[in-house]
């Protein structure tokens, strides 16, 4: 006779997971940079020199010079020219009492005035140094102010994304436990 047997049957359960890693995205910005620049200065003062050109002495050679020397010259001159005139009369008056010496005193004379020139100096001496020339630089004032870079920098903190990535848990095959009974035969 047989014994009837009870089966048991069991399925175990099966999890899924399905899962993708998150997203990291990291940017660094550059710094940012300020940078000012003050340009150098440069300051110029500068006055003109001055030329000095004392002509006086070139137009007193040419008998132009100022009017009271001018006058001077020629007044501390004329007793001399004065005494030369006299002197020069005497000379002919001798010469005309010494008609007796034979000759024509008349007509020489008069032949020496037709051929003197009477001259009668009160230029000064013409000369190449005659024009003084004297120069006087300008002063010159240069200051310089320096410039300047200013450079500043400001570091920009990093950008930093996280994207989540998924997790998802299921059920691939569910537990079961199956239990069948044996067969009875009641007839008999």
């Amino acid at each position: 006779m047989s014994i009837p047997h009870i089966q048991i049957r069991q399925q175990y359960g099966q999890l899924g997971i399905d899962a993708e890693l998150g997203k990291l995205d990291i940017k660094q910005p550059q710094a940012t940079f300020e940078i000012t620049t003050e340009r150098p200065k440069l300051d110029i003062h500068a006055e003109q020199g001055v030329l000095y050109v004392d002509s006086s002495k070139a137009w007193d050679a040419l008998g132009h010079g100022p009017a009271l020397e001018t006058m001077s010259k020629i007044y501390s001159r004329a007793h001399e020219v004065a005494m030369q005139g006299i002197a020069r009369i005497v000379e002919e008056g001798n010469r005309l009492a010494a008609i007796h010496e034979g000759g024509n005193a008349i007509a020489e004379i008069a032949k020496e005035k037709g051929a003197e020139f009477f001259e009668f100096e009160f230029m000064g001496d013409a000369s190449v140094n005659n024009v003084d020339m004297h120069y006087v630089p300008g002063k010159l004032d240069i200051q310089v102010h320096e410039g300047k870079v200013n450079i500043n920098t400001y570091p920009n903190p990093p950008e930093i994304n996280y994207t989540r990535g998924k997790l998802d848990f299921y059920m691939m095959q569910y537990p079961k436990v199956e239990i069948i009974p044996p067969q009875i035969d009641a007839k008999g």
